[in-house]
């Protein structure tokens, strides 16, 4: 069933038709002027006559205004185009009335078009609706190989020959508004150098957004046109524009939004524009080519001030040059009539450039505790225990995006086991959804242990759970207390791990991991020392800064290869081994997560260095009877035991840290398997010699032998 058309398209129907009747009147000119339509070498070549007639031909003419037409004619055509242009007025009038202005005078208005310029552009639009225009176009200009119109076949549509016709060339100017803004483009070959042989086309979005919908160019790859209805929920925006939202906004101002939280910039973008009552044009400047970018911009505010809305251009860090955007950028975006934001990352300052709106700027930091704990429970929208709430917002310094992605991600988890979602699910999205850029530089470890698994004295277990409580502590003690803004200079928490090897300090920093529901990533130090001068520090900076997005606890082993005694400064190479551990230190206290630090030798490490810690646990080589405990909790139940395993009589005799013991364990197993029997004592001697062997002791035979 076919449709009515709209009243928009009535009046560009309308104007077209009246454009319709200069170009019939044109080729009417053509056909008195003699030109012979039936000569098949017609514009391929010059007669005699020819020459003769474009000589006779005054400067800025053309060749019909020597002929004269039959006074009935020329009148039958000066009434048709009135009628139809008196048409079109009436149509347009009426959609006025109704309060909807055809988009044809909407775009004359966005960009300050004279008549002229709005009649330019329908010739333009006609071949691009119809193709028998190209055809016609072609006989016109007598080159059926130029299917465009050229400036001068306009010219000779529009104006009358003389002055008005060399004046009229100004309206393709690079500065004019049909082509400073695109609407029209020189489309000329490569043999076509002044002006009057250019072609010109019209721009794919215009004539698009001209018939009812927006296409926006290849350019603007991801541009959205959303049409907010109402405001999103409130706790999705900073305080700022909130605000911002509370008062009359100045529409005339130039937005920047700064800060990772793009979620946030979103929302606040959407809430704009709803308060504005307009559209919300969405460009995404990162996915242009650098060389593209000041064009996207371009065609960004070109399709804003065509389409009404309020121009959020995302990505703007791929404009910055230098810290700041390009004087012709500014320029752009301060001459733009409507609502601009600027949506990036990076600080910047505007400079270079005269500007006649102001920049106001709004940042979107990674949101405080309460603010992440609050978003925690909206995205979630179910009822959660408080202290997983307080856990989650505390442990990952997450913006709102990816709080969102992280619910969703565990709601997904929780639909694939069919059961309720829960505080594991949340934990885990979490940690899946942190940065996983640490990955290429340090070796994430699984926790497998718990505190059943650690013999420690009392007072080493007493102060790895007030460790844990600290750190859960952080976002009441620092946010709500205040101890953050002058007592406390970041909200990380850095320890030290001392004692030898093997006992417990990796498994002390697995059990705080899994206490806490944090990956874990271990770092090897003497890996990262380099000895040529800055390497070392580039390297440091390098796992920070793939840490800052981790929200994960750095465990930092071998320390003692960097963090040895400090020594006075007799050459280059002490100072620049200080420079080294100082620049780590900082490093460390600006980290807002967990770090840990682990070294064999806690006398290499001076007073300096540990004050600057929060706290330091020492790991003591173990006792006969945390010796016996360990040998008891690291044997696991499903390994076959013969009867009479004397584990009493192996912790007395043989001084063994933890991570030996375990070592002694793995191998017996190993001994057992391959005789095909239980685990018996002999395994474990003959283990345990192969242990005390590779750690470079000697025991008398008299220690052998089994009791």
């Amino acid at each position: 069933m076919s449709q009515v058309p709209d009243g928009n398209l009535q009046h560009l129907l309308a104007e077209l038709a009246r454009i319709d009747a200069r170009i019939r009147r044109q080729v009417g000119l053509w056909q008195r002027a003699g030109q012979e339509a039936g000569d098949a070498f017609r514009g391929l070549y010059v007669s005699d006559a020819q020459a003769d007639a474009l000589l006779a031909r005054p400067l800025a003419a053309h060749w019909g205004d020597l002929t004269t037409p039959d006074p009935a004619e020329a009148q039958a055509w000066a009434l048709a185009e009135s009628e139809l242009a008196a048409q079109a007025a009436a149509l347009a009038e009426a959609a006025r009335n109704r309060g909807q202005a055809s988009r044809l005078e909407l775009l004359a208005q966005a960009f300050g078009l004279s008549r002229f310029e709005v009649d330019a552009l329908l010739i333009c639009l006609a071949p691009a609706l119809d193709l028998r225009y190209e055809r016609i176009y072609g006989y016109l200009q007598d080159d059926v190989t130029r299917k465009r119109p050229s400036v001068s076949l306009i010219l000779d549509l529009l104006t009358p020959p003389g002055p008005e016709r060399l004046l009229a060339q100004a309206h393709f100017d690079p500065a004019s508004p049909l082509l400073h803004y695109h609407l029209l483009e020189l489309a000329g070959d490569a043999g076509q150098v002044g002006l009057l042989s250019q072609t010109l086309r019209i721009d794919e979005t215009v004539a698009a957004w001209l018939l009812g919908r927006y296409a926006p160019r290849p350019e603007l790859a991801g541009a959205e046109l959303f049409t907010p209805t109402e405001p999103p929920a409130g706790c999705l925006l900073p305080p700022e524009v909130q605000t911002l939202l509370s008062r009359e906004t100045d529409e005339h101002s130039v937005l920047i939004f700064q800060g990772p939280d793009y979620a946030a910039q979103t929302a606040a973008a959407r809430a704009l524009a709803a308060h504005w009552r307009r559209p919300l044009l969405t460009i995404d400047l990162s996915l242009a080519s650098t060389e593209m970018s000041q064009a996207a911009v371009c065609l960004a505010l070109r399709d804003a001030r065509l389409t009404g809305a309020v121009a959020c251009l995302t990505g703007w860090d791929a404009c910055l040059q230098h810290g700041t955007a390009p004087p012709a950028l500014l320029t752009e975006v301060s001459s733009h009539p409507g609502p601009v934001i600027l949506s990036g990352q990076a600080p910047w300052q505007p400079a270079g450039a005269e500007r006649g709106r102001p920049f106001l700027r709004i940042d979107f930091p990674v949101p405080g505790y309460a603010r992440r704990r609050q978003l925690w429970q909206r995205f979630l929208g179910e009822k959660l225990a408080p202290s997983d709430l307080d856990a989650l917002a505390g442990h990952f310094r997450f913006t709102a995006g990816q709080i969102r992605d992280a619910v969703a991600t565990a709601r997904d988890r929780a639909r694939q086991r069919g059961e309720p979602i829960g505080a594991t699910d949340l934990f885990a999205a979490a940690r899946a959804h942190c940065g996983s850029g640490l990955a290429s530089l340090a070796r994430k470890i699984t926790p497998h242990y718990g505190w059943g698994d650690i013999i420690l004295p009392a007072d080493q277990i007493a102060l790895l759970r007030e460790i844990i409580a600290a750190v859960r502590s952080r976002p009441r003690v620092l946010d709500e207390w205040g101890l953050g803004t002058k007592l406390v200079p970041s909200g990380g928490v850095t320890m030290l791990f001392a004692g030898p090897p093997g006992t417990g300090k990796t498994m002390a920093a697995e059990i705080i991991a899994a206490e806490l529901g944090l990956d874990l990533y271990k770092i090897d130090l003497s890996a990262v020392v380099s000895k040529y001068i800055g390497e070392t520090e580039k390297n440091l900076e390098r796992i920070f800064a793939e840490a800052a997005s981790s929200n994960a606890i750095l465990f930092f082993d071998e320390a003692d290869a960097l963090f040895g005694k400090r020594s006075e400064v007799r050459d280059s190479h002490d100072r620049y081994a200080n420079i080294e551990i100082s620049y780590l230190l900082q490093r460390m206290e600006a980290y807002e997560g967990v770090t840990i630090l682990a070294t064999n030798l806690r006398a290499n490490l001076d007073e300096a260095f540990t004050r600057r810690l929060q706290f330091v646990v020492d790991f003591p080589f173990p006792e006969e009877a945390d010796r016996l405990r360990i040998w008891q909790a690291l044997f696991p139940p499903q390994v076959p035991r013969a009867p009479g395993l004397d584990l009493t009589l192996l912790a007395r005799r043989f001084k063994l840290a933890g991570g030996n013991i375990r070592n002694v364990i793995v191998s017996a197993a190993y001994l057992a398997a391959a005789d095909g029997q239980a685990v018996t004592m002999e395994h474990l001697l003959h283990a345990t010699r192969r242990e005390l062997q590779k750690m470079g002791r000697l025991v008398g035979e008299e220690d052998w032998a089994n009791p």
